[in-house]
């Protein structure tokens, strides 16, 4: 087991820490609530029971941290006997120097004190460390889950792009075979791309030099009637994208918007940066409202989303619009490199 497998989450982490710390606080009202004699809250008791549990919260959750790279190394029964150990030695120390100094007794009512800690202790770290286990459980489920969706809708897009290709190929055999054979080079590594499902992500430079050995293919059937504007913005070309995102949009501009046009038109690509987003556009000539192949231009565009939704979450944006004459798909990434752990936001 390593560490990103590890079912407890990483204390060292001041977010986790906090909220063990609300957590704890927030049981320790419930306790004083309940102690108290006169009104809602004993608040004597509520000071110093914070205290002892705040202390104890933070050393156990330090020595966690702290050993970390070997818990991970441990199995889930090693791992958990091992950390119910550090607690409560950690919630023995506290209660014996506690019990010595704020209320000296008789050396049996000092044990019985701290035996009801310890129980005390022991019940709630287990029950902690088995929503943890469930909660790394339903996790790893959601994550398989969502491999499983991504690698469908993947599969989806390839059957659609191929078959265009390969009639565009036949087409130029008998006419011009070396250009038909440079048009199967281009096709490869497209095909090879669609069948490369494990990777989730790529850099954007990988996925425009699809775009460019698609578009390599089209110009050969459609010749001047395509004409390519590019606007890529210097330093995107590690920017993390899913596979098979913007190829899809460019064969639909060049499908809808160009390929029923008798005169053509042009399709523009721009890659740029904003803040924290990068954005990616894909106009064309604005489809004519009564091409019949609008329903596979909305199967792509919710093909793609779907995936975007996947691995992002809500941060990643694919929006279309008209403005006069030009049809504008854009998207939203969140700026982050090819190979950095993603954060996927809900």
């Amino acid at each position: 087991m390593t560490e990103s497998e590890f079912f407890v989450p990483d204390l060292c982490r001041v977010r986790a820490v906090f909220l063990l710390l609300v957590t704890s606080e927030l049981l320790v009202l419930v306790l004083a609530i309940v102690q108290a004699e006169r009104g809602w809250i004993d608040w004597n008791y509520f000071g110093l029971l914070s205290l002892f549990v705040q202390w104890t919260t933070l050393t156990s959750a330090a020595l966690i941290c702290l050993l970390r790279t070997r818990l991970a190394r441990m199995s889930v029964s090693g791992a958990t006997t091992t950390i119910v150990a550090i607690v409560l030695l950690d919630v023995l120390a506290f209660s014996l120097f506690a019990d010595s100094v704020l209320h000296p007794q008789d050396g049996v009512a000092v044990w019985q004190g701290v035996a009801k800690k310890m129980l005390l202790a022991l019940l709630i770290v287990l029950m902690v460390l088995r929503y943890f286990y469930l909660q790394h459980q339903w996790q790893q489920q959601r994550e398989a889950e969502m491999q499983a969706h991504l690698a469908s809708l993947q599969a989806r897009i390839q059957p659609h792009f191929l078959f265009n290709s390969m009639n565009t190929i036949a087409s130029l055999i008998a006419v011009n075979p070396e250009r038909a054979e440079d048009a199967v080079l281009d096709l490869s590594e497209l095909f090879r791309a669609s069948l490369r499902t494990g990777d989730q992500l790529i850099p954007l430079s990988r996925e425009l030099e699809l775009c460019q050995r698609y578009l390599a293919i089209e110009a050969l059937r459609l010749g001047d009637r395509l004409k390519l504007e590019w606007q890529i913005e210097d330093g995107l070309e590690q920017q993390a994208i899913p596979p098979l995102t913007l190829q899809p949009l460019v064969e639909n501009a060049i499908y809808h918007g160009i390929q029923p046009r008798p005169d053509g038109g042009t399709v523009r690509i721009e890659a740029q940066a904003k803040g924290e987003f990068v954005y990616l556009l894909v106009q064309n000539p604005k489809p004519d409202q009564n091409n019949q192949q609008h329903d596979g231009n909305r199967m792509a565009l919710a093909n793609i989303q779907s995936r975007l939704r996947a691995l992002f979450g809500e941060p990643a944006v694919l929006k279309h619009s008209h403005q006069n004459d030009v049809y504008t798909v854009t998207l939203r990434l969140p700026r982050q490199k090819a190979g950095e752990q993603k954060v996927r936001k809900q």
